[in-house]
């Protein structure tokens, strides 16, 4: 892959564009002033006309051009890895050299065979050793510097790719750890279900279904609105009521409004079972849960921290995994609150 972008051609010649109209202005400044000069013995250029200038600029010009063409091809902007070192900068400033002097003198040729119009001041030609220098200087270190400056951009570029992968890497193992765990408890409720009734069970499986369904078009995509998040919601709720039936309660106040606001998939479902998980739930003690939409920028999942007699091991995915999740991709965090009582997780709205 070349990484020589098109972008990159754009800024690259109109830099050299730019500093090539510079110098050749510059370089014959000498001979700028010296058009002002009115009285002809304080000339340092006598004879010259305005035309000889505007074609000794325009021939530099040009000349600039074509040994920035030549250090391209010799630095190699456009190769992957290429690696400028001591020897090949001292080599492009030696041919840099020579074709500037070779160029002059094929000016001085034009001049005299053709009569092109030009500079024939002895000041002006003992100039020319002192300028073809300047010139080498200035095209040598302007294209090394061009070099790091693309080698410095391709390295960034190179480490944000490499980033982007990483990311995508630990949200991928993230999910993977997700989506068996939320299944090994969905296996255990319906092996539970069908001793007790056929019926329940039929109807807990096609429930499940479109669980799983969703838990797998979810491994697409990075966020879902929040309209089908809730969708979603509605159908795990249903799974986990008939195990639990009275003992367990939901209040969803969720903003309609806010449907359209994002969230990762399953985000809402991981924080439903992840209360249920940790609180116990029975004829004395039952759990509400309570779903709400908090300021058009967060959505909580609030329940009574309710511990259940026995501990329970935990597999680490939990909260962690949805906080990493929100770290990896959005750059944003969870709200973990306890206040008395009262345990709450706050997502925010993407």
């Amino acid at each position: 892959m070349k990484l020589y972008s098109p972008l990159f051609q754009s800024r690259f010649l109109l830099i050299i564009v730019i500093i090539s109209a510079t110098v050749a202005s510059l370089i014959h400044f000498p001979e700028l002033i010296s058009l002002f000069v009115t009285y002809e013995p304080f000339s340092l250029f006598p004879g010259m006309k305005p035309q000889d200038v505007e074609f000794e600029i325009g021939f530099t010009f040009i000349s600039l051009l074509i040994l920035f063409a030549v250090n391209t091809f010799i630095f190699r902007f456009d190769t992957k890895g290429m690696k400028t070192g001591v020897g090949r900068i001292a080599f492009s400033f030696v041919v840099t050299w020579i074709l500037s002097s070779g160029l002059g003198r094929f000016f001085i040729y034009l001049h005299q065979h053709f009569d092109i119009p030009a500079i024939d001041a002895i000041a002006h030609h003992y100039l020319h050793p002192l300028r073809d220098f300047i010139i080498t200087c200035i095209i040598t270190g302007s294209c090394y510097i061009i070099y790091l400056v693309r080698r410095q951009q391709s390295y960034q570029l190179e480490n944000e790719q490499l980033r982007a992968e990483n990311l995508q890497n630990q949200y991928e193992a993230l999910k993977n750890q997700l989506n068996p765990h939320m299944l090994f408890n969905s296996l255990n409720t319906l092996r539970s279900l069908v001793r007790e009734s056929q019926d329940k069970a039929q109807e807990y499986i096609q429930e499940l279904s479109r669980v799983l369904r969703y838990t797998l078009q979810g491994n697409d995509t990075q966020k879902v609105p929040l309209s089908g998040e809730m969708e979603f919601v509605n159908a795990y709720i249903f799974l986990q009521l008939m195990r639990y039936e009275d003992n367990l309660r939901f209040e969803i106040r969720v903003d309609e409004q806010l449907h359209d606001k994002q969230v990762p998939p399953m985000a809402v479902q991981l924080l439903i079972e992840n209360a249920i998980k940790h609180n116990e739930i029975s004829n004395r003690r039952p759990l509400v849960i309570t779903i709400r939409t908090e300021g058009g920028e967060w959505l909580s999942v609030c329940n009574r921290i309710q511990p259940k007699m026995t501990g329970e091991s935990t597999t680490g995915i939990g909260l962690a995994n949805l906080n990493k999740r929100y770290e990896l991709l959005f750059q944003q965090q969870i709200v973990v609150e306890k206040t008395g009582d009262v345990f709450c997780v706050k997502i925010p709205l993407l």
